[in-house]
């Protein structure tokens, strides 16, 4: 696991977790995504940005006492590649019932174990994508590539309502030889 946006504190009241396995190309989605917020975006110390990866259980300790936990994720579901799908509440734990890898099983188990010992995060949202493909290699689909930009927004627009607006970067520009 790779801690992108690192602070102080043990635990942010905002995490954004990026899950996925990144060899899989399209099914990393969600790491990719948390990497390109932290690449466009600055955030203020109250949110930490997490690489999940395919961890589950692991995972317990970096989520344990945070207040809203955005989760970016591939997600199959019955609807056509590249289709956006938004999970919250009790909708949180079915999608994770009808997992589509065993990082899923893994972020089901944290949530629920969370709940049971009554630690459960008051705010959970699962933000994700209907991969393109989900085959061995490193990048994104094209079009899962593409669809980047518009899924970060969606992400931020899903912070803007938890009351965290990240400044957007000053991208640098290439010089011309």
């Amino acid at each position: 696991m790779r801690v992108i946006h690192d602070q102080l504190v043990a635990v942010a009241p905002v995490t954004v977790l990026g899950i996925g396995n990144i060899i899989l190309r399209d099914e990393g989605f969600g790491v990719r995504a948390m990497e390109y917020l932290d690449e466009h975006y600055r955030f203020s110390h109250d949110v930490r940005l997490l690489d999940g990866g395919t961890l589950g259980p692991e995972l317990l300790h970096f989520v344990t006492g945070t207040e809203k936990l955005l989760i970016l994720d591939a997600v199959a579901g019955d609807a056509p590649a590249g289709t956006i799908y938004r999970f919250e509440d009790d909708a949180v734990m079915v999608h994770f019932q009808e997992k589509m890898s065993s990082h899923e099983i893994g972020i089901q188990d944290v949530l629920a174990w969370l709940t049971v010992t009554d630690r459960a995060i008051p705010n959970v949202v699962v933000l994700g994508m209907q991969p393109y493909e989900v085959t061995a290699g490193l990048s994104l689909s094209p079009e899962m590539a593409a669809a980047l930009p518009l899924f970060a927004h969606r992400a931020v627009e899903e912070l803007v309502r938890w009351g965290i607006v990240p400044a957007k970067r000053r991208q640098k520009k290439l010089r011309s030889a």
